[in-house]
């Protein structure tokens, strides 16, 4: 299990009662808030907040809290003024990590994030101590029913992709970060609208871990998550599925 799908792993691994469900829609509304404030609040004209409608619906997120979401983004109001901060670092086992967030107040963030990496083995660098590791690229993710991995493969590589991944839960699919838009397009036209489509930190290689490790990672991971300024997490860990089945059970 890599970490280039830290957020699918997180969700998966955090089961998302309710609690967690209106702490994720509080993160989902932030970015659908940026991303209507940054452009035009029209999905059609605007990728980015087309991403975050994709991403708000794909967790099941009410339409007129997407619409009110938006609608704050685009009046232009003091709700809206959030800032993208990136922090990067290394955890436990030298895995490097990146977290972004949008917030209100960079030095709560700052303090917030330093607290946590110091709490968890972790240690906070400087920005771009560790995004050389990783590429900047779209990913594009659907279920598993979406289409079959053969038919998947073929659309998503004729639709200008650069790697596409399928396993029994779903098919992930990777371009270049200037194809996002055109990939996204061609297969949603295919195969109906996916559960994610935005851009990522892609590790260029990951680390395995060892179940001391491998624990301490994952605790940290999800104490990164449930910060509410944190939108993603990426990390370039590698965690054998039999072990991780041995710590999720």
């Amino acid at each position: 299990m890599a970490g280039h799908s830290q957020f699918k792993n997180i969700m998966h691994r955090k089961g998302r009662q309710d609690a967690q469900r209106s702490k994720a829609f509080a993160k989902l509304g932030r970015e659908l808030t940026v991303a209507a404030k940054q452009g035009v609040p029209d999905p059609a004209m605007n990728a980015r907040l087309r991403a975050a409608i994709i991403a708000a619906r794909a967790q099941n997120m009410p339409k007129d809290t997407i619409e009110r979401a938006i609608k704050k983004g685009a009046g232009g109001g003091d709700d809206g003024n959030y800032e993208e901060v990136r922090y990067e670092g290394f955890g436990p086992g030298g895995v490097a990590i990146i977290v972004e967030a949008l917030t209100d107040n960079r030095n709560r963030t700052a303090g917030d994030i330093r607290t946590l990496f110091g709490k968890n083995g972790g240690t906070l660098g400087e920005l771009n101590s560790v995004s050389y590791q990783f590429g900047r690229v779209g990913e594009i993710y659907f279920p598993a029913s979406a289409a079959s991995g053969d038919a998947m493969f073929e659309a998503a590589l004729e639709a200008g992709a650069d790697d596409v991944v399928s396993d029994e839960d779903g098919h992930t699919i990777h371009c270049a970060v200037d194809a996002l838009g055109a990939v996204r397009d061609a297969l949603e036209a295919k195969f109906g609208t996916p559960e994610r489509a935005k851009l990522v930190w892609k590790p260029q290689a990951t680390i395995p871990l060892d179940e001391e490790a491998a624990r301490t990672l994952l605790k940290f991971l999800d104490a990164l998550d449930d910060n509410d300024d944190v939108q993603s997490v990426a990390a370039n860990y590698e965690i054998a599925e039999d072990l991780m089945a041995r710590l999720m059970g």
